[in-house]
């Protein structure tokens, strides 16, 4: 942030008799007038003028290019400006101008490079206006490198500058970065506003019927009454106090007692059971379950008919795909329906009524390239694993990084260990290093002491593999000198075992990993770890998604009404999207010493 020790009060009050004149302490110097509203005759003028007054005609050329939404006319400008003798005044609007400009780009690093020039250490000399406008950027700038944190506090820090409507707008996208937060980051701060902002957070995240959670949500308002928060309820949040509670009396659930993975369905079944009897546990109104075998179901229409007579409110389940796609094939379904995995197929789902709810390794695909993109990067090489798998994944990461604007710049489907090196060599172009350098050696008529060396319009890999595969990745790409390049992958090559060599050959890569794992202190959590161990390790992730289920059953209402809401779950932050499916934002960890661990904000 910018430069906010206190200020004594003789200083406060020159400050802000300078802001309300409009006239800047002169040692400073004075910004550009916003007056003008021609572009052409403002240039026109500061032809005429010479010194800091041409150099103020300029930027208000360029700042009412920017303001008319002509970029590229206004990015001009600004770089045919000679600053060399500008006041400290106008290099910090120019400077504001260019990490604007540079935000607009998608170049938010740079912006942030730019914001944190040293003379912005003076800005808080000038009007609250333009305090206001660098701060704003500065506050995007690290939104869109993946602070949301950061990029929260810039916002409330600026919040009193602001009226009316861009007030209005700064309050909103405050409680839109505080709401996307893992629930990692709801930690008190020691700062009065942002962590009020924290808890109420933590309310809307909390799990509970849609009742309990408006009940909550008042509670907060009445004990946070002069909060900025409290004395205006965000608008999703005024939408979801106003919504009428259609409650759940009766769920049933479908699941199979014969399939192929029973181990799974078992996991399933046992968290989705342990929510249940905790929230019955800590005084939470719970609906009546009704048990249904999928192994035993020869028709649909049969079983919705029961379900009807038994006046089932919604049924959880089935897990099998094939009569997930069933359901997805038909009109309409008279019960509201919770499917446990994805019918992938182009059909769009009967409205209203069914919903598609699993682990989708696509959802982590697609936070592999958004992370990739806050970070900078810009061309990336693909690693996957072989299968059907595999090209789903890949396919939802192309997807979204080519609409980021990233280039690929290959991509392999990872296949026996003994063509690892080879389809990596391949990749990076290194056997044709070492054909240049075998070329120049046969010119020279001379041996050469060099070392092959790799591409270098890569900046990261993208992978989606199993812990076995992986390990080999990282030991190849040092051989192949590319040991520098980061790797970003999902969580299936976190490995469940605790074999030091997998950890070891692991160290260091980046991946996308379910709350369940880190959420150690969670009671539903350490109750079913503690009845189930093997919840602990891999499997836990199917005890998290039978918990989440019974979570997803109670808060569909929410969901559906509310566009963009979330739901904090142990398989992730949990949002319903247009296709009726529940995508899930999960956290980033790192590999340290053998362990996944959550990634901070800075890292």
């Amino acid at each position: 942030m910018f430069n906010r020790a206190p200020l004594p009060l003789t200083l406060i009050c020159t400050v802000l008799l300078a802001a309300c004149a409009g006239t800047p302490d002169n040692h400073i110097g004075t910004l550009p007038s916003q007056k003008y509203d021609d572009v052409d005759k403002t240039l026109m003028l500061a032809e005429k003028k010479k010194g800091s007054e041409a150099i103020n005609l300029y930027l208000s050329a360029v700042d009412l290019a920017w303001q008319q939404g002509d970029t590229l006319k206004a990015r001009t400008l600004l770089e045919a400006i000679n600053l060399s003798e500008a006041s400290p005044a106008q290099l910090i609007f120019a400077y504001t101008l260019t990490a604007e400009l540079a935000i607009a780009r998608k170049q938010p690093e740079l912006a942030l490079q730019i914001l944190n020039k040293p003379e912005f250490q003076r800005l808080t000399e000038l009007p609250l206006k333009q305090q206001a406008r660098s701060q704003l950027a500065r506050a995007q700038a690290l939104e869109d490198t993946g602070r949301p944190l950061a990029a929260a506090r810039e916002r409330i820090f600026t919040a009193p500058y602001l009226t009316g409507e861009q007030a209005n707008t700064n309050h909103e996208h405050i409680w839109q970065l505080i709401s996307q937060l893992p629930s990692t980051h709801y930690q008190i701060q020691n700062e009065p506003d942002l962590d009020g902002w924290i808890e109420l957070a933590k309310v809307t995240k909390s799990t509970g019927s849609l009742e309990q959670k408006q009940q909550e949500i008042q509670y907060w308002v009445e004990t946070h009454a002069k909060h900025p928060a409290a004395i205006q309820l965000p608008q999703a949040l005024q939408a979801l106090q106003q919504l009428t509670v259609q409650p759940i009396k009766r769920i049933a659930i479908l699941l199979p007692t014969a399939d192929a993975n029973q181990n799974v369905v078992n996991a399933i079944r046992n968290g989705l059971l342990s929510a249940y009897y905790h929230a019955q546990e800590t005084g939470k109104t719970v609906p009546e379950l009704f048990f249904y075998n999928s192994s035993e179901q020869t028709s649909l229409g049969q079983l919705y008919s029961d379900l009807q007579s038994k006046n089932i409110d919604l049924l959880i389940g089935p897990w099998e795909k094939d009569t997930v796609k069933r359901l997805a094939a038909q009109k309409r379904l008279p019960v509201t329906t919770l499917a446990l995995n994805y019918a992938e197929t182009s059909e769009q789902s009967p409205p209203n009524e069914l919903f598609q709810f699993g682990l989708a390794a696509e959802d982590e695909a697609r936070m592999a390239a958004d992370r990739a993109w806050a970070d900078g990067k810009r061309n990336v090489i693909i690693l996957v694993q072989s299968g059907e798998w595999g090209r789903r994944v890949q396919n939802a990461f192309n997807q979204r990084w080519l609409s980021l604007g990233g280039q690929v710049a290959g991509s392999q489907a990872i296949g026996q260990p003994i063509e690892l090196a080879q389809q990596i060599g391949t990749l990076l172009q290194l056997r044709d290093s070492e054909a240049r350098s075998k070329r120049l050696q046969n010119l020279l008529g001379t041996k050469l002491f060099s070392n092959p060396s790799r591409r270098r319009d890569v900046d990261f890999i993208f992978l989606a593999a199993s812990p076995l595969q992986a390990r080999q990745i990282q030991p190849t790409l040092r051989f192949q000198y590319a040991g520098d390049l980061p790797i970003y992958a999902t969580s299936s090559l976190n490995p469940s075992s605790q074999d030091s060599g997998i950890q070891q050959d692991l160290e260091g890569i980046f991946l996308t990993e379910i709350p369940w794992l880190f959420n150690t202190d969670d009671p539903l959590r350490q109750q079913i770890i503690t009845r189930w161990p093997e919840a602990d390790a891999f499997m836990g992730r199917f005890y998290a998604m039978g918990a989440d289920a019974y979570q997803l059953a109670l808060q569909l209402q929410q969901l559906k009404a509310l566009p963009n809401s979330k739901t904090e779950g142990y398989t992730g932050s949990l949002q319903l999207n247009q296709q009726q499916q529940i995508e899930r934002t999960l956290y980033w960890a790192k590999i340290k010493q053998g362990k996944a661990v959550p990634v901070l904000e800075d890292e």
